[in-house]
């Protein structure tokens, strides 16, 4: 039996989140993209709390005009300054079940070149 869409990220989520995991000094930061919007969140697995968050509702006013990558280009720059001041400078990527492409990568690359490695 074949499985739709959501079936097959929500398999392919839990395959990553076996390996990927994240800690106070290494921060997990994942993405959820959604048809409209692109969310970040820094999480530190062990004590189950969010360290920080970014979203492009967030930078609405800057969006005016703007295809959905370049808004998660904005939103992973925007993630990497919020990470930097909270001391965050290390992550591991969560790309939850999306493919490396798109709107997820370009959110990556901005991130990276905001400061943040990984």
């Amino acid at each position: 039996m074949s499985l739709n869409k959501i079936e097959r990220r929500e398999r392919i989520k839990m395959r990553i989140r076996k390996i990927v995991s994240g800690t106070s000094e290494r921060p997990r930061m994942t993405v959820f993209r959604s048809n409209k919007q692109i969310y970040v969140q820094f999480i530190d697995d062990l004590a189950g709390v969010t360290l920080a968050t970014a979203s492009s509702l967030e930078i609405a006013d800057q969006t005016a005009g703007k295809n959905k990558c370049e808004v998660a280009a904005l939103v992973g720059a925007l993630a990497a300054k919020k990470a930097l001041e909270k001391g965050i400078a290390t992550v591991s990527f969560d790309r939850n079940g999306y493919l490396y492409h798109g709107r997820v990568k370009m959110l990556a690359d901005a991130a990276r070149e905001g400061g943040l490695k990984f």
